[in-house]
């Protein structure tokens, strides 16, 4: 027979076989050698040495060679008798990742010697790493654990690893201990939201990944579970559904259900809405006392047998919860088939050897995958004329046996029905059908009609335990010979390499054998996951006889690891113990989070089977690609005349379907033949002659070695039972819950030498189940998971509030606590809401309530808040000791947790449209309120710092009291950082504490700014978002700087600075200026020579600042247009264009170039403003400060930036500044001071990010140690108010008072020595008057009166706005439409607003809306939104909507709207 022409080997087996002129009539000699085709360096390897029927002593050597070194597998071995013995080696590591290499064989004998050389791949080895996050699911600003681990491919834990590459963070050189390393970062509070990738890169180049989801989302309360067939056939009449609520805790949940079961159109239609689409039925009803409803469903509706549907039911289910009315829906769907029978054969041998009766074994199941008993099949094999019935036992199994002796093809076809299908046929109907089976067995071709046969094992081999496989042979008595024993050899392969080999001596007895024996397998880790068997043995002619089969092996893990909680239940902030126990000084690590968190994803859990599918070789089948390894030339073997054995002459054929020992070996591997005239086995008539004329024969199969994994999982035993809770001693008999996490536990520990660790905790807050796994690193016995361990936090009672988010003063509400009693008895139960000056409460009679096992009471209070700010409510409901029956029984009083308290904050507002006002003033204060005050909203307090910067970084997250939604905004919560940094560095402040803070925001700033990058690598202030904004060359020359800039502390994609900078290369000029890309927010910057200079000024100051030499060519073509510029503005009227000179002052410090410096500081000079000792800048074109306001306000955002600059043109001097231009420094500093918001911010962006820039430069200039105290004393009429000290060790604390009385006359004195900053901050709320606005705001509801059972429920909002201001536009401009009380916005149909020109984003953030606009001219821009009542609040007072230029501040306008159904509408 032919061979094929391409065959890919996967285990080189070389077979020697020599028959010298005095041979024994007992056998020829053989010699085998196994080796690995592909190898991995540094890994141990295994090759095995099979030596019979030995007449001499011989030496046999093998080696391993390549260009760069050889490596002895064995040398010069001496064996003098049979011999099957495997030897270990292991490869060096490769320089490239893999490389070929020449594997020598050599046997050696008096009488003859032979050598032969194949190719073997080599491999470097692969090492495992997965990554394990702590949730599958993460709310943007939280946080994100991850642990990454590597494994060896036995699964043992790997010291070293390099991971790179995260796009928003990345640890280089990371150095794992024990195997593992715990990593976190903090999540933006906008990031992108949807799906995020952890990327692992290895040292050899692959990658792991590991994705989580960010995403906005609400906990589930409670699961909705719908328990449904899987599938149905199309003959069902009808389909039981079930619906249950469960709570996260465990319990039924009281409410309504409602279900909508449908089955769709294939083709459905636009035309007739939903009835076009789907054929449903509706159902609805009352949850039972288990929390569940069961319905049968008619399926007559759903034309069940009709083409033109798909072939699925699809169930919806909505739970609406009592009292709260929090709906949650469930969906599930179950398959239609028209399968109504199905046969499969689960026991049969590929193979038929003749003369053997062929076994099999049948099943017969329905459509639904259920065994049907009592049912008749038929089975034929036409080959063998066999024919018969049979009826299937209770597991639906028929076995049956077909005699082969007479078959005379090649194969053998067994085919089973249970009914013939219907000849029945109607167009556009579905068909009934009953699935036959057919299976077709190949004949077992053997010379001498010799078989071994194994039985095969269905199903998945369970670790831990020990099988059996049982080897059947037939043996023709003329080829044994004089044999006194036979030895049968097997071979075990599991990851593609051979893992186990052992023999079996078979005494022989004269005549012909046929029998079984068996052979012991223990099912351990090491054949994991799956195992394949090679079980030969090799006549004295040379004949191999063998079989091979496949087994299925559990994924186990050798660490046994066990967890449990004590006790698995028990009260909130009770302390329990989670106890894990596994192999002795094993590294573990620890995971227990909120079970609805899991119900949200639980495809991503860490398991024994997603463990296993990291493995590079599961099972190898192929050859690998880079050997390329030819099959054996066969014109030896195939170009010979016929010939005759036992009278029959054979011919070489180049087909059939005959299977030999050949088969068996491609079966368990691709096999091919070693280039040496030869043949491979016995292969059919003509290989088997080959080895008559050439006494020799070669043979070469593949697989990979590996060593493998033992894995065991653990078994836990947990209890469902809340009635046997276990509480702890020292449980507190009340409880005050406000603690409410999503991940409870994130810990590693080491356990002790016996194999155990317990770790105390504190049980959280929330009401519910609590899901802990643990996964353990051993050196000994390698990586083992936990089952996953139980705990449910449960109050036998407790309490829930229900209230709005804010009230405005005067408003009414009604507060809600249901108290919830799940104990077995009824309890007696007083439910009290704490009194408190904040809030009037409607007085009522206190009275206790019965409430019976798995009840629960609803009490309300009628609430009306009276202070301003967030309220506290506290509610506890407490079970009291009561001789009355409660219903039909006495009341329970259970030991612990008789007390629930509940304390939640409720936002209260002024209660008329206001804006609010602050001053900051210092020394002499007199501190006075305007007569339109709002009664009791005025509060003024003094801050003591000792160090310059003190205020920003104490309120690094809070410098301005705005929104932080575009890209140019978000760098006001990332630039300062840096200058913060950098400045307590300078003066050696800086502390762990304050490093991680600022490490921390600059982090989730960097990942919160990528999401305003576009594809060409610039940014823009609102991202490519609906392809409507191009790059913006300001915000990119920003970015750029503070990215460079923020590389000394964090991790930046470099690439992200190189494609900016690319970008803003191409918008330079052949004269050096920039071209103005995108829109500028802030028209101040336009107050320059032209924008063109401006904003050329400003990127070389980028640029220098990054830094980048002045001699970089970008850089010194930006220089020359600031030269011509420069030359341009001094030749131009005088104090025209004061923004650009002191841009231009600070472009040239930085160059270095001192003359241009001067000649512009000298320039600035002329032109400031001087008041008293404090020094500042003014625009020519100031726009007029509003009348009215009772304080100063604070300077323009634009007057602040530019007098930074000066600033930091004063300070940029070389080497050092003078003494006198630090002089001149300090009274600007105090002039920039005096315009700081009480968070150390100013009014807007960029005066912020400057100023702050300028003030950390001034401040690291001037720092010293005096090393003496200063003292602050604050007093009011000859009484101290508050003290303060200010020394070296607190110069950085900030110290702050409130000033009790206002108005009043304070005195602030000073003593000591060194520098002090003192801050007062005084706000208040005042009624606005009728005034004129810069803007024309309109706002209206839509219904605008109460017209309608929904408008007390939805209804629009509807804006308008246009600019009435002195100037062509505005800014960028924010609308802030804050909620009527008890209502929230839909926000689908704000996120609608951004797909509208005008609008760049909008915002949910509370109870406001937010819509930013690019900007506003006097045309009047349009839009409207859908807000829903959340909680139903009474007497409504109007809410406010505020639009304001975001850089001109004080250019604003305020209106206000009613609910329609408020005040009676």
């Amino acid at each position: 027979m032919g061979k094929n022409t391409r065959v890919h080997p996967n285990l080189i087996l070389l077979l020697l076989v020599f028959l010298p002129a005095d041979a024994s009539v007992s056998g020829k000699p053989q010699y085998m050698v196994l080796v690995p085709s592909l190898l991995h360096s540094e890994t141990p390897e295994k090759g095995c040495l099979l030596l019979s029927y030995l007449n001499e002593t011989v030496t046999v050597s093998a080696s391993l060679e390549s260009l760069r070194e050889n490596k002895s597998l064995f040398t010069d071995l001496v064996v003098e008798k049979d011999l099957f013995h495997c030897v270990s080696f292991t490869v060096p590591r490769s320089p490239s990742n893999e490389e070929v290499m020449f594997l020598t064989i050599q046997v050696k004998g008096p009488t003859q010697e032979f050598k032969r050389r194949t190719t073997v791949v080599v491999r470097n080895k692969e090492n495992l790493v997965f990554v394990q996050t702590d949730k599958p699911i993460y709310k943007p600003g939280q946080t994100v654990k991850f642990r990454v681990v590597a494994l060896d491919e036995n699964f043992h834990p790997l010291n070293e690893l390099d991971p790179k590459g995260n796009r928003i963070a990345q640890w280089q050189k990371l150095l794992l201990e024990n195997g593992l390393k715990q990593l976190s970062f903090p999540l933006s509070s906008e990031p992108f939201q949807g799906s995020y990738e952890v990327v692992v890169q290895k040292e050899s180049g692959g990658v792991t990944m590991h994705d989580f989801t960010v995403e906005e989302f609400v906990l589930p309360k409670f699961e909705v579970q719908i328990t449904m067939p899987r599938i149905i056939t199309i003959l069902e009449e009808d389909v039981n559904v079930s619906v249950c609520g469960l709570y996260t805790y465990g319990k039924p949940v009281p409410g309504h259900m409602t279900m909508r079961v449908c089955r769709k159109y294939n083709s459905p239609s636009n035309c007739y809405s939903g009835e076009s689409r789907a054929v449903c039925e509706k159902f609805s009803h009352q949850l039972n006392s288990q929390g569940c409803v069961s319905q049968q469903v008619k399926t007559k509706i759903f034309q069940m047998k009709r083409q033109g549907y798909e072939m699925r039911l699809e169930v919806e289910a909505k739970i609406q919860e009592e009292g709260t009315e929090v709906e949650l829906t469930g969906k599930k769907s179950t398959e239609i088939t028209t399968t109504i029978t199905k046969l499969s054969f689960i026991k049969v041998d590929p193979y038929f050897r003749r003369g053997i009766p062929f076994f099999g074994q049948v099943q017969l199941m329905d459509g639904k995958g259920v065994p049907m008993p009592n049912e008749l099949v038929f089975i034929t094999a036409n080959e063998a004329d066999y024919n018969s019935n049979a009826t299937t036992d209770e597991h639906g199994m028929v076995q049956f046996s077909i005699n082969t002796t007479n078959i005379m093809g090649t194969s053998l076809t067994v085919r089973v029905r249970h009914k013939d299908h219907s000849p029945c046929y109607g167009y556009q109907w579905l068909l009934a059908e009953y699935k036959e089976a057919a299976h077709t067995a190949d004949l077992v071709f053997s010379p001498s009609k010799s078989f071994v046969h194994l039985e095969p094992m269905p199903g998945e081999l369970p670790c831990g335990q020990t099988r059996t496989v049982r080897a059947h042979y037939i043996l023709n008595g003329r080829n044994l010979q004089e044999l006194k024993e036979l030895v049968f050899y097997y071979l075990i392969m599991a990851k593609g390499g051979i893992v186990r080999n052992g023999m079996h001596v078979l005494p022989v007895e004269q005549g012909n054998m046929n029998g079984h024996f068996s052979v012991s397998v223990p099912v351990e880790t090491d054949i994991a996951p799956i195992a394949r068997l090679l079980f030969f043995t090799i006549l004295p002619d040379g004949e191999v006889v063998g079989d091979s089969a496949k087994y299925e092996v559990e994924n186990c893990l050798a660490n046994k690891v066990d967890l449990s909680f004590r006790p698995a239940q028990s009260l909130p902030a009770s302390h329990a113990h989670l106890r894990v126990s596994a192999s002795p000084q094993s590294l573990c690590a620890l995971r227990a989070v909120d079970q609805s968190v899991l119900l949200m994803k639980p495809e991503t859990e860490l398991s024994a089977a997603s463990v296993y599918d990291q493995l590079p070789m599961k099972d190898l089948t192929g050859f690998p690609g880079s050997l390329n390894q030819q099959e054996e030339d066969d014109r030896d073997c195939v170009d010979h005349h016929n010939v005759y054995i036992n009278g029959v002459m054979y011919s070489p054929v180049s087909n059939t379907n005959e299977k030999d020992m050949y088969s068996f070996l491609q079966k368990l591997s691709p096999i091919t033949q070693a280039s040496s005239p030869g043949f491979c086995l016995f292969h059919h008539p003509i290989c088997f002659f080959c080895s008559v004329y050439y006494n020799l024969f070669i043979c070469v199969f593949i697989i990979s070695v590996s060593s493998p994994p033992t894995i065991v999982v653990s078994e836990l035993q947990k209890s469902n039972d809340f009635e046997e809770m276990a509480l702890v001693s020292e449980a507190p008999p009340e409880t005050v819950r406000k603690y409410f996490p999503e991940t409870w536990i994130w810990d590693l520990v080491v356990l002790d030498s016996s194999g155990v660790a317990e770790v105390g905790v504190t049980v959280p807050d929330t009401i519910t189940e609590w899901k802990a796994g643990a996964f353990c690193l051993s050196n000994d016995t390698g990586l083992g998971l936990s089952l996953p361990a139980s705990f449910r936090a449960f109050q036998p009672f407790f309490v829930e509030l229900t209230m709005p988010y804010s009230v405005i003063r005067g408003e009414a509400f009604t507060l809600k606590a249901t108290v919830l009693n799940y104990l077995p008895k009824c309890i007696q139960v007083i439910v009290q809401l704490h009194l408190n000056p904040a809030f009037l409460v409607q007085e009522k009679e206190q009275e206790s309530h019965c409430i019976c096992g798995n009840g629960r009471q609803t009490v309300s209070w009628a609430v009306r808040p009276k202070a301003l700010g967030n309220v506290n409510f506290t509610v506890s409901a407490q079970i009291l000791e009561s001789q009355e029956l409660c219903g039909t029984e006495v009341v329970a009083i259970p030991e612990y947790g008789k007390k629930d308290t509940i304390i939640k904050s409720l936002l209260v507002e002024v209660s008329k449209p206001t804006y609010s006002v602050g001053a900051e003033v210092s020394e002499q204060l007199s501190l006075k309120l305007p007569e339109n005050v709002v009664e009791e909203s005025a509060r003024a307090s003094t801050f003591v710092l000792g160090d310059i910067l003190g205020s920003a970084m104490q309120n690094i997250q809070n410098l301005l009291q705005m929104p932080y939604g575009c890209g140019e905004q978000n760098m006001v919560l990332f630039a300062p950082n840096i200058h913060v940094l950098n400045y307590l560095n300078k003066t050696q402040q800086l502390t762990p504490e304050v490093m991680s803070k600022a490490i921390g925001y600059l982090n989730t700033g960097y990942q919160r700014q990528l999401n305003y990058r576009h594809h060409d690598g610039s940014f823009s202030t609102f991202g490519e978002k609906y392809g409507r904004n191009e790059g913006n060359t300001w915000l990119t020359a920003f970015v750029i700087k503070t990215f460079a800039q923020a590389q000394n502390y964090i991790f930046i994609e470099n690439a992200y600075i190189t494609q900016a900078l690319i970008w803003l290369s191409q918008r330079q000029k052949d004269n050096g200026c920039f071209r103005s890309s995108g829109s500028l927010l802030n028209n101040a910057i336009k107050g320059g020579v032209e924008d063109e200079v401006t904003l050329s000024a400003y990127i070389t100051i980028a640029l220098l600042e990054i830094p980048l030499p002045a001699t970089h060519p970008i850089v010194r073509n930006a220089l020359f247009c600031l030269e011509s510029a420069w030359k341009s503005a001094k030749e131009g009227p005088h104090g025209k264009h004061v923004y650009t000179k002191a841009l231009l002052a600070y472009a040239f410090a930085l160059a270095g170039n001192q003359e241009r410096r001067r000649e512009a500081l000298s320039s600035l000079h002329q032109e400031a403003v001087k008041e008293g000792d404090s020094v500042h800048w003014e625009r020519p074109e100031k726009p007029r400060a509003p009348a009215g306001h009772f304080y100063e306000p604070p300077a323009p955002s634009a007057e602040v930036e530019m007098t930074s600059y000066v600033l930091l043109a004063y300070l940029t001097a070389q080497p050092a500044p003078t003494s006198e231009e630090l002089t001149s420094a300090s009274r600007i500093v105090k002039w920039i001071i005096k315009q700081q918001n009480s968070h150390g911010g100013f009014s807007s962006t960029q005066d912020t990010v400057v100023a702050l820039q300028a003030l950390s430069r001034y401040g690291a200039a001037t720092f010293t140690r005096t090393g003496k105290p200063t003292q602050v004393t604050i007093q009011h009429s000859g009484t101290v108010v508050a003290k303060f000290q200010v020394d070296d060790d607190n110069r950085l604390l900030l110290q702050q008072t409130s000033l009790p009385e206002l108005p009043k006359e304070y005195t602030m004195t000073v003593t000591g020595e060194g520098c002090v900053y003192l801050q007062t901050s005084l706000k208040y709320n005042i009624l606005p008057e009728k005034a004129e606005f810069p803007f024309a705001l309109d706002v209206q509801t839509l219904p605008q009166t109460c017209d309608g059972p929904k408008a007390h429920t939805s209804f629009q909002i509807s804006l308008n706005v246009s600019y009435t201001g002195s100037r062509p536009a505005s800014n960028m401009v924010i609308i802030d439409v804050k909620m009527v009380s008890g209502f929230i916005p839909l926000k689908p149909t704000v996120k609608m607003l951004e797909r509208s020109n005008h609008v760049n984003r909008t915002e949910v953030s509370n109870n406001h809306v937010l819509i930013y606009l690019d900007k506003v001219t006097n045309q009047t821009l349009s839009m409207s939104f859908t807000v829903l009542q959340d909680v139903p609040v009474r007497e409504l007072k109007p809410a406010i909507v505020k639009v304001y230029d975001y850089y001109e501040t004080d250019e604003f306008a305020i209106a206000e709207y009613d609910a329609p159904c408020s005040k009676g509408k």
